[in-house]
């Protein structure tokens, strides 16, 4: 199947626009797509006490997660700070937590070109306990 990782990108620049980073000052936005097309997105808020802090990407799964989505096909990340701005290794367990039987792509931006990706070049052995 094909996806518009474009039209993804721009939603995920436009989170990180929303971005509440006053610590790091490294803003960061996400948008996921679901299983059957919708888009969540989300951006890094940070807070004083810094475990309580989340990322884009688990914000914008959250999201999706919590409006009953249990399969995501794409996770899009975008910094205006970096150019292809990974996600930390609590994201790249949650994304492989919600994937379905089609693998996540994960599209981070390289000086205004799309690097695509898939989760196991980020994650080769996530862990995910099966239902029987």
């Amino acid at each position: 199947m094909d996806y518009d990782y474009k039209l993804l990108m721009e939603k995920a620049k436009k989170a990180s626009k929303k971005s509440y980073s006053p610590f790091s000052k490294f803003a960061v936005g996400a948008a996921v797509l679901a299983k059957g097309g919708k888009i969540y997105t989300g951006c890094n808020v940070e807070n004083s006490s810094f475990g309580m802090t989340i990322c884009a990407e688990r914000c914008a799964i959250f999201k999706a997660v919590s409006e009953g989505v249990r399969e995501i096909l794409a996770v899009a990340i975008f910094s205006p700070n970096e150019d292809d701005c990974y996600p930390c290794g609590a994201c790249r367990q949650v994304m492989y937590e919600f994937q379905g039987e089609e693998e996540v792509v994960v599209i981070t931006n390289h000086e205004d070109n799309l690097n695509i990706r898939k989760l196991s070049d980020f994650l080769p052995y996530g862990f995910k306990i099966q239902n029987s």
